[in-house]
Parts: structure tokens; sequence; C-alpha cells
């Protein structure tokens, strides 16, 4: 582990960290070490957003068999995080006038299955009801192939609708084909053209199309098949991301997009706003998918993101708009949490504790300490409900000490999901790492920082 974590880093390449302290800079690099030697995945390359501006910009590891030392510029497949920019271009053209987001698909792309009532709006909400066409997560026997726009619709999105439009949620990269295709017919013009000319000029981004990011001076996508070697994995022919994921660029590439996200600038801070805003179903429910974005809180903390898969890459933007904050990351694998597992942890290593947090870290540390007593054998039963203290019988008391002592102190206890209301009570879960197994620690607790426990059950991690 010693010999990797010095290897990749003398392979990252640094371009600013004023902004992180040199504990947190340490952190992010053992963050990224570690988790590329515990999944194989090649390498890793992160921006990170604190302030409104890039403080870090790095790539680790091996990105391709032919580039000696990684390099942040380096320009990685973001697949499904593109979907944000054709929404934007989409909403730009209403802007302009030139369409409105209400109108029917088939005013603008004949012959599409429910095309007299499925909306735009509809296609960059996945609500559309329109078949993915690529709900895979590896290269089928057709992507050996080119294909057009037009072929991905003539043999996906002439099909029945899996439901009525509006009625449900299904991501659908075949209805951001279709959103791709309305674009280019009212700009009149390739769609990576209008971007370049409306967004990526402007914001002094340089991204390419993925197709064209293949080869020498690009990132390699690898595949593992279950735990085997890792290989080098063939890229899909041209054309089968288009407007659903066809865009590639650096991290720091995207990192400047979020922050004119975040600064509501280039679009109107309306379009933004709408954007981020989870579409609501005929039956009044949402997943918080709002326009090419998932939004949401967690922990106190709003956040904007959406990740992406291409063949061989994997890829997570999270923004945290009111903390002027982004995280980016891009991996040149596709059989891992990798992207997802560093962004998560970066976020909670550069974001300042919210209130929520503050106060979830006070009923956290309540929480370790009942798990001490019960290893030990002794409980105040004062912190316990009536129930609660019926079900911790002198048995079970036994038992706990009998199995929990011998562990000894957990390496780690900590909340691992924000919590939640159920039957009055609040419902807490949290995960005690030890050296050779994990326990799940599920908790209800009466309301406030002062409630009492009504269940403290521990069991073992999976």
């Amino acid at each position: 582990m010693k010999a990797l974590l010095a290897a990749l880093l003398l392979t990252a390449a640094p371009v600013s960290a004023q902004e992180l302290s040199p504990a947190e800079t340490a952190k992010v690099e053992k963050i990224v070490a570690d988790s590329l030697a515990r999944t194989g995945v090649p390498s890793a390359s992160i921006a990170i957003v604190r302030g409104g501006r890039i403080v870090l910009a790095k790539a680790y590891g091996k990105q391709s068999e032919t580039i000696p030392q990684a390099r942040a510029d380096t320009k990685y497949p973001i697949a499904s995080i593109s979907k944000q920019f054709t929404a934007a271009a989409i909403l730009m053209l209403r802007d302009q006038g030139k369409l409105s987001l209400d109108d029917k698909v088939s005013k603008y792309v004949p012959g599409i299955s429910g095309g007299d009532i499925i909306t735009i709006r509809q296609l960059l909400s996945h609500t559309s009801g329109l078949q993915d066409y690529w709900p895979q997560d590896y290269s089928f026997a057709a992507m050996r192939e080119p294909v057009t726009p037009q072929d991905i619709v003539d043999r996906w999105a002439k099909k029945p609708l899996d439901f009525a439009p509006g009625t449900q949620w299904q991501y659908s990269n075949t209805g951001y084909v279709v959103a791709g295709m309305i674009v280019e017919k009212v700009a009149a013009m390739p769609l990576l053209d209008f971007l370049k000319g409306h967004v990526f000029t402007p914001l002094g981004m340089a991204p390419v199309d993925q197709d064209i990011a293949v080869g020498p001076g690009y990132p390699q996508g690898y595949q593992r098949f279950a735990l085997g070697p890792v290989r080098p994995e063939r890229p899909a022919a041209h054309g089968w991301l288009f407007a659903a994921g066809e865009l590639a660029m650096s991290a720091s590439d995207l990192a400047r997009w979020d922050i004119a996200r975040m600064n509501r600038t280039l679009l109107p801070a309306a379009d933004w706003a709408e954007q981020e805003t989870p579409v609501k179903l005929t039956d009044g429910t949402t997943n918080g998918y709002g326009l090419g974005v998932t939004a949401g809180e967690q922990l106190g903390h709003r956040f904007v993101e959406h990740s992406g898969e291409a063949v061989g890459f994997l890829s997570q933007n999270t923004v945290f708009p009111d903390d002027k904050a982004a995280v980016v990351v891009l991996v040149n694998a596709d059989f891992s949490d990798a992207f997802s597992s560093i962004a998560a942890q970066i976020a909670e290593t550069i974001l300042p504790p919210s209130q929520t947090q503050r106060a979830e870290g006070t009923t956290t540390a309540k929480a370790r300490r009942v798990y001490a007593m019960l290893r030990s054998g002794t409980l105040d039963r004062a912190v316990m409900t009536p129930d609660s203290n019926y079900y911790f019988s002198a048995s079970a008391l036994a038992d706990y000490k009998a199995t929990l002592g011998p562990l000894g102190e957990p390496r780690s206890f900590e909340l691992v999901r924000p919590p939640r209301l159920r039957g009055g009570f609040v419902n807490r879960n949290y995960r005690a790492v030890f050296a050779d197994r994990t326990l799940n620690i599920v908790t209800y607790a009466e309301p406030g920082e002062t409630g009492r426990y009504e269940q403290f059950l521990v069991m073992p991690s999976q």
C-alpha cells in the first residue's frame, strides 16, 4: 500500500491547493490512493471547487498505456453528465423564443411513438415513456458498429411507450437523443457547435466529442470481469452517446461549469433554478430529478448532481450551491464504486459542518456511549424508553457483553444514513468498523437531543 501511495503521488499533477490546508490536501491524496488500491481502478482525475473557485485539480495513476505521467488536463468521457448541457441548450433556445418546453416532440422529430403527446420537458426529465436504448452497464453487440441519432430513434423510439408520458420516471438515454435532435433542428447546427458557441467558449472550456477522445493523449478505458485482471476495454463505435452523453473534458472544465451554476452566470438565474427543480409526476410525486440533474439535500447541504458511465469510464459531478463548493471525479474504469466513493469522501473533507451535521455529531457521540455501555454489559436505563428496557433483559445484556466486549473499541463509529421519522421516533443507522468485521446499529429515539432510545439494535453487516 505504501509503495502504491508513493507511486501515485509521483504521478499526480497538481494545479493549485491554496484554499486547502496541508491536512486536507493530505487527506484527499489518501482518499484517492486508497480507493485506487482497493478497487484496481487505474486512474482518477479530480477537481475541487471551494469558495467559488478551483482550489485543486489533480490526476493520479495510469491514464493509459501511452501516457507516462498522469495529467490533470487530460479529457475523460463524462458520459451522462453531458445531459445537463443538452438541457441547457434547450433552455437557451427557449429563451431565444425558438421553442417551448411544453412543445410536443412531433413538432420537431416525426414518427416517434407518443410524439403527439410527449413534451420536450418530459424528454429532459425522463418521464416521456420512451424506452431506454442503453440500460446495460456494458457495451452490447450493436455498439461495435457506428450509429446515427436517427438509427437510435428508428430502433427504440418507435416502440410502444413503456408508460403514459408524465405518469412514471424511467431513465431514458433515448429521450436525450431526441432532445439533441431537436436542438440541432431548431438551432440549424450540430449540438456541439451550439454548445461551443454558447457555453464552452464563454466559460473557457475545451470539451471534445468523446468519440474522438481515443488514442494517444487520451485516457484508456479499462474493464474487469468479476475480480479478474484489469484489461483495456474496446470503446463503442461512433455515435452511440450523442446528446445523452457525448462529451469528453477535463475535470477542471467541468468544474468551470459548476462555478457558473453556483454563481448563476451564463444562463439566467431562473434557468438554473428550473433545471434544478424536481419534476413532478401526474400523481404529484418526484424522485428529485429535474432537467438533466438530480437535486436534493443531505445533512443540511443542498446538492445538485449527476453521474456518468461510458464504455470503460465512470464519473461523478456534485455541486453544493449554498456552500460554493463542488467535487468532480473522473475514472478510467467501469467496474467499481471508486468514482462515487472518492467524491463522497472528498465532499465530507471540504464541506463546512452544517447545523444538521453539528447536531448529528452530538447524537452520534451519544449513540457511541450507549454502544460502549452495551459492550461492557452495563446500561443506563434512564436513556432508554420502557419498551427498550423491556427488550434489554438480563440475558440480552449478557449476550451483548459476551459478543461485543471481545471486539474492543471500534475503529470508527459513523452515521450512515440521514435521520428520518417513523412511528413518532427518529431513525438513525450507524456503522461500527473493527479490524476484521463491521457492525450495523439501527436506532429509534425520541425527538430532540435528550430523547430516549426506543430501539438500539446491533447486527452483523453483510
